[in-house]
């Protein structure tokens, strides 16, 4: 047991709502915040890959070296570097080997911001070298010099050549350039909250010093791209686009004067009529001029991007700069622009955005290193990728991306029989992730993906649970809000799920006839979800009559569709709801927590408590949704409930330190019966979770004071403590057992901590008299920090708590604050 192995099966993370967080690099692979995690995914495959620990903070913004626009200087690179900068100032280089696809931590930066990092941006000076700077809220921008390893496994050489005080209106947007006729200055561009953008010069290694400013934008700057030197017409000249939250886009020409011919009688053109400042740089001098305006966008422009050049040399110069300029916008689009063939004039070629009412627009866009995929992050945390499949002409189409929660996970459940796992947030949303069978790839393996969103809140949610048991797919969650929600299948899931799965046995075609529902709408406040009829979706509603009908309130009609390949964001958000079906009122605070027994007959529910009136633990019946029981024990919030594999007992455990065992007894249809059998002071700090043995009646409690206690209820009903495990090195979050063998009681109990960290313990019984048996345990397994959560695992879950004989792998669920939803397999041979 002691070689167990874990692998990632799937992480689901939304990105962080901040400009600047998403970086696509030269190695095709897109970096972003999660929280304090630094998340990679690969576009191909629409999968997160890892996420890099080591901040303390959120993370504001990544940064490929080389990013897309430097692929053309990175075909011999080995390496790959990452910078990440957080909320605290704090930025960490990291590595990753192209040769075996491994990430290294190589170190943090030493010159740290006081505040928050708010961009970073940086430009390849040779194949080997990089120059970057960043900005901050503290109104500092420092500038370093980075040189790649020169072997797999060197070092890298870090130096901090200059840091530059702007002033107490902070600089939100940097670009980097080598000032063409002139390799070795450099030019920084930096614009902020003063509206004007700031030029710096100075060499590589040396001090920056202030050169000139531009003022034309009447709101902050949000974003600014240096391109690479552009040669036309004899001329040398390098452009500058800026976008800003006055909704408009500029592009500034800086030429190259050729010092010799300075006293020619300058020629007057259309575009330079409007001359600006002269940029001095050493021995050059650089004319700028306001090259064009570009009006489309109806809301703040955050972003702006040159198409990178493309990796083989185009008229002989490696680097050419092509004339296209991406930006994303807040009003939910983003564009293409590109100047008309004849007249020169800047047009928008490509529009692509998101429709749906929900996505609240983009915080910025990228460009894949090819140019022929444009990426774009949004206000829900949300990806929204584009592919341009047209052959002749431009045919930009909506691709799969990745998918997650954008703030902390509650709660995770299972399937009844596995088939998908159910995610809540404090981000509002309910999620269902699915494995689907790709049958594109030669393997023709499983690649998870979110495959509905039942229920888009507004509150956030705390708890939810899964309804086991005969008929269609049911769950109750709880948000911070008094009454618990009940939702129902539609019928476009059910159908969607016989897609997803390779089995039909779970679906038999009698539950899709019985089901009347086709999918739900979102109400005009966002809280309550309601029903769209099998016979109502056929007839189209008259809306000519509007009469009394308040236009702000009204919301889109919802269209269920039944999917078959993974959906992108505005499927999800809006045609894959539940119906909600009861509302369970009773309790008097916020609920905090749910739990359902394994015959799905009753639903225990509690609430956020600081009396014993509050903290009643209430039962609901199934299907008539009475509420059958109210128990009494506890003086402060019941954090997690229990019921054991044979539904005899409830298990309970409190803010309170204590643990509170119920005996429930079936008196016919409509009767509980239940008694309070024991309840014990457990441990000295807070109980956080409590788990069954899935086949006896021992139990594990995991609390804060970092201690792990191993409990079994005796034949009188008395519980014993059968073992402590040694203590850990945090508060201890979340338990789950596995039952591996019935016969010799073989367990193996996963334990989630509030550092981030996932740890496997065996548990076997030795001797005892068959029903109070004396546990001793091991270490199994501590899973690798890059696999685990960077901040408190808040759920552990495995898909079958009971291992078939047959399988020599089983999986395990996590949820925590970092955003973020996990899978792992476990080979358990």
């Amino acid at each position: 047991m002691q070689n167990m192995e874990v692998e990632r099966v799937f992480i689901g993370a939304g990105c962080n709502r901040v400009v600047n967080n998403v970086s696509w690099g030269a190695s095709g692979l897109v970096s972003f915040g999660a929280q304090n995690a630094v998340a990679i995914f690969c576009p191909k495959t629409a999968q997160i890959l890892t996420t890099l620990p080591g901040h303390k903070a959120s993370v504001n913004c990544t940064l490929w070296l080389p990013n897309s626009k430097f692929a053309f200087k990175a075909k011999q690179l080995e390496q790959h570097l990452l910078l990440s900068g957080d909320a605290e100032g704090v930025i960490i280089l990291w590595e990753y080997s192209l040769v075996d696809a491994k990430w290294r931590y190589v170190l943090q930066v030493p010159q740290v911001h006081k505040k928050g990092v708010t961009c970073i941006t940086a430009i390849m000076v040779s194949q080997q070298e990089a120059v970057f700077a960043s900005a901050s809220s503290d109104g500092t921008v420092n500038v370093c010099e980075v040189v790649f390893p020169s072997t797999h496994g060197g070092d890298c050489k870090l130096s901090c050549s200059d840091s530059l005080f702007v002033g107490q209106k902070p600089m939100v947007a940097l670009s980097l350039a080598e000032l063409p006729g002139n390799s070795k200055q450099l030019v920084l561009a930096m614009g902020g909250l003063d509206n004007k953008i700031h030029l710096y010069c100075g060499e590589r290694n040396g001090k920056f010093l202030r050169a000139c400013e531009l003022k034309a934008h009447t709101d902050w700057i949000r974003s600014l791209d240096l391109s690479l030197p552009v040669y036309v017409n004899g001329e040398t000249s390098l452009l500058l686009v800026s976008s800003s939250q006055d909704k408009g886009i500029r592009i500034w020409k800086m030429t190259l004067q050729d010092s010799s011919a300075s006293n020619k009688k300058q020629q007057t053109s259309l575009a330079s009529y409007i001359k600006g400042p002269v940029l001095v740089a050493g021995s050059s001098s650089y004319q700028i001029s306001m090259e064009s305006l570009l009006i489309g966008h109806e809301d703040w422009v955050y972003s702006v991007e040159w198409q990178p050049p493309s990796t083989s040399s185009v008229e002989g110069i490696e680097g050419f700069q092509p004339q296209s300029i991406l930006s994303a916008s807040m009003d939910k689009t983003m564009l293409i622009w590109q100047p008309e063939k004849t007249t020169g004039i800047w047009m928008n070629v490509v529009t692509v955005g998101e429709l749906s009412h929900c996505a609240l627009g983009f915080y910025g866009g990228h460009w894949s290193p090819n140019a022929d995929s444009i990426l774009a992050h949004g206000y829900g945390g949300s990806f929204h990728l584009w592919k341009n499949v047209g052959i002749e002409y431009d045919d930009w189409k909506p691709q799969k991306v990745p998918s997650g929660h954008f703030a902390a996970v509650s709660d995770i459940a299972w399937a009844r029989c596995g088939e998908y796992m159910m995610s809540v947030s404090h981000d509002q949303t309910t999620r269902v992730f699915a494995p689907w069978l790709n049958n594109t790839s030669i393997e023709n393996e499983e690649s998870w993906h979110e495959i509905a969103r039942p229920q888009v809140h507004g509150h956030d949610i705390n708890c939810v649970t899964v309804i086991k048991g005969k008929g269609n797919h049911r769950f109750v969650g709880g948000a911070d809000e008094k009454v618990a929600r009940v939702f129902e299948s539609p019928l476009s899931f059910l159908k969607t799920l016989s897609h997803v799965t390779s089995d039909n046995s779970s679906f038999s075609a009698d539950i899709q006839a019985d089901v009347q529902i086709l999918g739900a709408n979102m109400s005009a406040l966002g809280l309550s979800q309601k029903p769209i009829y099998v016979q109502a979706a056929s007839t189209p509603i008259d809306r000519s009559n509007t009469e009394g009908f308040d236009t702000l309130e009204t919301v889109p009609e919802a269209v269920p569709v039944v999917l078959t390949e993974p959906p992108i964001e505005e499927q999800l958000a809006w045609h894959t709801l539940w119906p909600e079906s009861h509302k369970l009122y009773g309790h008097g605070n916020e609920l905090f927590s749910l739990c359902c027994d394994h015959d799905g007959k009753l639903v225990a529910s509690s609430c956020k408590a600081q009396s014993a009136p509050v903290a009643e633990i209430w039962l609901w019946q199934v299907g008539s949704w009475k509420s059958v029981g109210r128990l009494r024990s506890h003086s402060l919030t019941v954090t997690q409930m229990e019921f054991s594999h044979d539904n005899q007992y409830l298990l309970a455990v409190s803010r309170d330190r204590h643990f509170s065992v119920f005996q429930i007894n079936h008196k016919g249809t409509d009767e509980i019966d239940y008694q309070l059998v024991a309840k014990q002071e457990a441990h000295k700090r807070i109980i956080w979770s409590c788990s069954w043995n899935p086949f006896g009646h021992e139990f594990a409690t995991g609390s804060r004071d970092k201690t792990v206690k191993i409990w079994a209820v005796g034949t009188e009903t008395s519980v014993k403590l059968l073992l402590t495990l040694p203590p850990f090195k945090s508060s201890v979050t979340a338990l789950s057992w596995l039952s591996l063998d019935n016969h010799s009681n073989r367990g193996l109990l996963a334990v989630g901590m509030e550092n981030g960290l996932i740890e496997l313990w065996n548990l076997n019984s030795r001797g005892g008299d068959g029903h109070l048996s004396v546990q001793n345990a091991s270490p199994a397994v501590k899973f690798d920090p890059f696999l685990c959560h960077v901040s408190t695992v808040q759920r552990l879950s495995w898909r079958n708590p009971q291992k078939s004989e047959d399988s020599e792998t089983v999986q395990l669920a996590s949820c925590g604050a970092d955003h973020c939803v996990r899978i792992f397999r476990v080979n358990v041979t």
